[in-house]
């Protein structure tokens, strides 16, 4: 990523497209109240520096996939190898290298349960450099990438403008054929990639291909998310926290979490803690304010074991480029 400085117009088109990641740059300009070729201009800026890209992202939960998050302790010339190769998986996200560089955590959407055991129980036991794996499920998120308040900068009146249409509820199951398959692959690349460029990939027509797209996002499989690097923002300490919470209070402080502005992601899972956060701060020592004013005054919080994060190899989407 190469340094950038980011103004209000940048902090604002980043912050529009969090709200949608496809909203058109035209929308996006009259919110901000600059001109559409400078929001694009903007963009071109801010993509090609790779501070930012929206990607498709698929909720495996619409699809009947499970959640899991994964700590696995690598021998130390491992680690990034193993770290990498997980990242190559269509299956993962949020793969980081941690503290010393010899423990990875990553997140990954098993889509049935075959394959969650040929992976928990197949694959990475048998990989000689990896010395232990914990696999924790998922089984509530409080807290997003999508929604993490280090992105916000609009007023209230300027996300309202830009909100697409709300999701229509809906418990019917959903399946993807081969086209749906390769669309979402492309789009988990760039999100933004337009429908003419999508319809010689998927072999469809460029009006089948929105059909398709405005189908699978109102049905609460596709979404947009902006993918950007907490430290484009002044967020140079990054840590992944586990926690043990008491589980009568449980709900409540995972509710509590969320509304902390450095949290980026928190959920309930399963293991030997319970609750896991993603932290955001500016600096070691903002971490060590977090930590012992905020966390340590939540009292259902027991033990908490924080692993900063060295290397992100793979955030939201396809695997972030060398």
């Amino acid at each position: 990523m190469d340094p950038v400085t980011l103004d209000s117009v940048d902090r604002g088109l980043i912050h529009a497209l969090q709200i949608d990641g496809r909203a058109p740059l035209r929308s996006v300009a009259t919110v901000i109240g600059v001109s559409e070729n400078t929001v694009a201009r903007r963009y071109q800026r801010l993509r090609s520096a790779g501070v930012l890209r929206v990607v498709g992202t698929v909720n495996g939960a619409r699809l009947g996939y499970t959640a899991w998050t994964l700590r696995l302790q690598c021998t130390p010339d491992a680690a990034h190898a193993v770290a990498t190769a997980l990242a190559d998986r269509p299956d993962t996200s949020w793969v980081y290298l941690l503290s010393g560089g010899t423990e990875i955590s990553c997140n990954t959407q098993a889509r049935s349960v075959g394959d969650r055991d040929t992976l928990l129980l197949s694959k990475l036991p048998r990989t000689r450099r990896v010395a232990s794996v914990t696999a924790h499920s998922i089984l509530r998120a409080t807290a997003l990438p999508s929604n993490w308040q280090g992105l916000h900068w609009l007023s209230s009146e300027q996300v309202a403008q830009l909100q697409p249409s709300p999701l229509v509820p809906d418990d019917t199951p959903i399946r993807l054929d081969p086209g749906d398959s390769v669309l979402l692959e492309a789009l988990s690349r760039d999100g933004r990639t337009g429908y003419a460029e999508l319809a010689p990939v998927t072999g469809w027509s460029d009006s089948t291909v929105k059909r398709r797209m405005d189908h699978l996002r109102q049905a609460g499989v596709l979404s947009y998310m902006l993918d950007i690097p907490p430290s484009a923002l002044g967020f140079a300490a990054e840590a992944r926290l586990w926690m043990r919470v008491k589980p009568s209070c449980l709900v409540a402080t995972a509710e509590e979490l969320a509304r902390h502005p450095e949290v980026s992601f928190a959920a309930v899972t399963t293991g030997p803690t319970n609750l896991i956060a993603a932290v955001n701060c500016r600096d070691n020592a903002d971490l060590y304010r977090y930590l012992t004013e905020r966390v340590s005054a939540v009292d259902a919080v027991r033990d908490v074991e924080t692993a900063p994060v060295i290397k992100t190899v793979k955030r939201a989407g396809a695997v972030l480029p060398a």
